[in-house]
């Protein structure tokens, strides 16, 4: 409520959605504003409209650092680690000690999926 544009889909209307969970009203603003869609007051478009959640998550990942210091793709090709994309993304709600049980779940799957790609999954896999 405190942006100057508040919640016009009312204030339980952005919560995450999509690849990325593109969340609170603030994201839905920037994401849309970034792709020319009006996200602020339709944000069920990234739940509705594949291409719509994917661009979101796109865009997230590629120019948002979050609650973090880098975005979640420069963390990868600067191998900063897979941690600080947890931290890009969802760092304020699980990293430092917020939810150890979900970071273990998110570096569990990450590596597993690593593992049936074939390759490492690198160092700094905590946030």
């Amino acid at each position: 409520w405190g942006q100057p544009y508040g919640c016009p889909a009312g204030q339980s209307g952005y919560y995450g959605r999509g690849p990325i969970q593109l969340s609170w009203n603030f994201n839905y603003k920037a994401a849309g504003d970034a792709l020319g869609i009006d996200l602020l007051n339709n944000p069920w478009l990234v739940q509705n409209d594949a291409s719509v959640a994917w661009k979101t998550a796109l865009w997230y990942w590629n120019t948002q650092t979050g609650p973090g210091s880098m975005t979640g793709h420069n963390a990868m090709v600067d191998q900063a680690g897979f941690g600080q994309t947890i931290r890009s993304i969802n760092g304020s709600l699980e990293c430092d000690g917020r939810n150890p049980a979900q970071v273990q779940s998110r570096v569990t799957t990450y590596q597993r999926f690593t593992q049936i790609l074939g390759t490492s999954p690198g160092g700094n896999l905590y946030c």
